[in-house]
Parts: C-alpha cells; sequence; structure tokens
C-alpha cells in the first residue's frame, strides 16, 4: 500500500494506492456512481455503504446540467448535510460531477474520490478538478475541490475493457513526456503496457507526479498545473467535434499532433519530436484519419487555457521532461490539422 499525500491551500488530500485500499465504511455516506459500475459492483456497494446511493445514466454525454441536478435532487432528497459524506464511485465523468455537487450542496460537504477506471485512478480523482460540460464546451462549469481521501484499488481493473486500458493510457504517456522518470520507466517495460499490475504502479506514480504539482499550483493560476494539459488543447476539440472514442484516445492523439507543432513552431528538435511520436505509437499505433478536422478549431478557440481571444494555447513537448506554453492562431492551427486527413494505412 502506498500513501501519497497531497497538502494544498484549501485543504489537504490523501491518496491511498494499491490492494485493498478500499477500506471505507460508513453510514453517513452518499454513493454517486453509474449505470455500468453499479451493476458491475452492485454487492459491493451494498456491503460497504448503508447510505443512500444515486445512480446516473454512464457516458461522457450525461455529464451536464440535468445530471447534476439529478444528483443534488437526490442528495436534498436523503436530507444530507454539510457533514455527510459523498463518495464518487466511477471513472472520470462520475467523479467530475459527483465532486462538483459536493462543492455546490450546502456550499461543500466532505468528498471521497473512488475511481474505477485507469483514467481516473492516474488523473482525474486527484487534485479537485470537478465540472461538467455545457453549450458544448467541455468542463466550462466548475470547481476546485479537493476530496478528502482517494482510494486506488486495483480490484476494479478486472472489469475494465481494453478500450478503458487504452484510455487510462493516454493520461499515463501524457506523464511520461512531462516526467523524464515516468517516461524511461514506461520506454524500458513497453512490453508490460497491457499488464495490470505493472500499470497500476505506473499509476500511482503518475499520482506523486500530479500532487507535486497541484501543491505548486492547485487553482492553475501559477501556469505550472497548465503543463497537466499537454494533447488536450487538440484532444478536446477533437472529441467534442466527434465524440466516439475515449478522452485518452484523443489525449494520444492530440500529442501526436501537437509534437508536429512543437517541431514545426521551432519549439522542440526534430529528434525529440520522433521520441514524443514513438512514446505515444506503444499506446497508439495508428492515428486515424479525420474528415474536416479543421471544423474543431471552433471548440479549440473556446478553451480555457486561452488568453487572447483570437489565439489558440497549447501545451508542447520542448525536451525530456520540459514543456513550454505556445499559442497559434487558428489559421496556423489549421495547417497542422491538415495531417490528421493523410491517409498512413
Amino acid at each position: 500500500m502506498q500513501t501519497i499525500q497531497l497538502n494544498t491551500k484549501s485543504r489537504p488530500s490523501t491518496v491511498f494506492c494499491g490492494k485493498g485500499a478500499l477500506f471505507l465504511r460508513g453510514k453517513d455516506v452518499f454513493v454517486v456512481t453509474d449505470s455500468n459500475v453499479y451493476r458491475l459492483y452492485k454487492e459491493l456497494i451494498a456491503e460497504k455503504f448503508a447510505g443512500g446511493v444515486c445512480v446516473v445514466p454512464a457516458g461522457e454525454r450525461h455529464k451536464n446540467r440535468n445530471t447534476l441536478f439529478k444528483i443534488l435532487d437526490s442528495m436534498l432528497e436523503a436530507r444530507l448535510h454539510r457533514s455527510s459524506v459523498v463518495v464518487a464511485l466511477g471513472g472520470g465523468v462520475v467523479g467530475d460531477m459527483a465532486g462538483f455537487t459536493a462543492a455546490l450542496y450546502m456550499r461543500g460537504t466532505r468528498l471521497i474520490q473512488i475511481p474505477t477506471t485507469l483514467l481516473a485512478q492516474v488523473d482525474s480523482s486527484v487534485g479537485g478538478k470537478t465540472a461538467i460540460d455545457y453549450r458544448g464546451v467541455k468542463n466550462v462549469l466548475g470547481a476546485f475541490y479537493q476530496p478528502e481521501r482517494v482510494y486506488c484499488d486495483p480490484l476494479f481493473f478486472n472489469t475494465l475493457p481494453p478500450r478503458e486500458i487504452k484510455c487510462g493510457l493516454g493520461e499515463i504517456i501524457k506523464t511520461g513526456v512531462l516526467d523524464a522518470v515516468v517516461g524511461d520507466k514506461i520506454r524500458q517495460n513497453a512490453d508490460k503496457l497491457r499488464d495490470l499490475g505493472f500499470l497500476h504502479e505506473l499509476a500511482a506514480d503518475c499520482v506523486r507526479f500530479k500532487a507535486r504539482v497541484v501543491e505548486q499550483d492547485e487553482t492553475e493560476r501559477g501556469g505550472l498545473r497548465k503543463c497537466l494539459n499537454m494533447g488536450h488543447t487538440t484532444g478536446h476539440a477533437l472529441e467534442l467535434l466527434y465524440g466516439r472514442r475515449s478522452h485518452g484516445e484523443y489525449v494520444l492523439i492530440g500529442m501526436w499532433l501537437e509534437s508536429y507543432i512543437a517541431e514545426g513552431e521551432g519549439v522542440c528538435s526534430h529528434e525529440y519530436a520522433e521520441e514524443v511520436r514513438k512514446t505515444v505509437a506503444l499506446a497508439e499505433p495508428r492515428i486515424p484519419r479525420f474528415a474536416s478536422p479543421e471544423e474543431c478549431i471552433r471548440f479549440a478557440l473556446l478553451d480555457k487555457k486561452n488568453e487572447e481571444k483570437d489565439k489558440i494555447s497549447f501545451i508542447l513537448p520542448k525536451a525530456r521532461g520540459e514543456y513550454a506554453e505556445y499559442s497559434l492562431s487558428a489559421e496556423r492551427f489549421a495547417e497542422y490539422l491538415k495531417l490528421l486527413q493523410e491517409n498512413r494505412a
């Protein structure tokens, strides 16, 4: 069992990583989960938690205000108070929504994250970002709200389909580009990237790296936390335009394209851009083609990192363990997006 402490100005958060991490029990808890997780773990929920349960529809398309208010209605009907504990049991979508409702209800109730996907254990459950999508813009309504505890137990990996493993690998590969130590570990163990035990070990490494970043820049005001958005400008925009693939897959595609932007704009060398693309290929060996990818620019222009109205901000790879924030005009971004139309069969 590994215990990782995250100390932020708003409140401390403790992350437990390892077999048996799920030792939380209690009566005064309210579980928020989705239909997929509830189907798989209904008995576990009944065994561990004696409080209320709110089951929401599964999937990113349900991360909206209707589901948000369904959860809030259920919390009110359960007569929760400020010392009640909201437990987010699920992947990133559940974690985002349950965290946001915990921040809103009575101006803040207690929150615990129990991530059930690789991506959520690696990234989204840690650091306090909560949000919903609104009017076609991803995560535009939300709050920074730290969970008291996060329980990352590998028992949930046993029910993950291969696509969810690839989704989590997107955030793991991103961390490997940002952190040279994690990156070396990934490349030295490329044959183990489908081994669930090794992935859980990597998950703890990624959590440790993210905790260090969040402690220094909790609310993304100082600039450091922006590095965690590598691959996300392109990835989010494509995800909103096309859907279908997972968030992690779009992060991998975004990193691939943004390595070309970094190379083309002189942010990094050709050799390092190639290294990034080879690392991405460990999880996504063939980048898919997209018809009319330039249509995603309208979403990229609404990215939260943007500081100028007509410029799009990217977090680009610079060197091993280094990154740079860089802005492009929509017209210039469109030129790079043409790479996603090429046939690489």
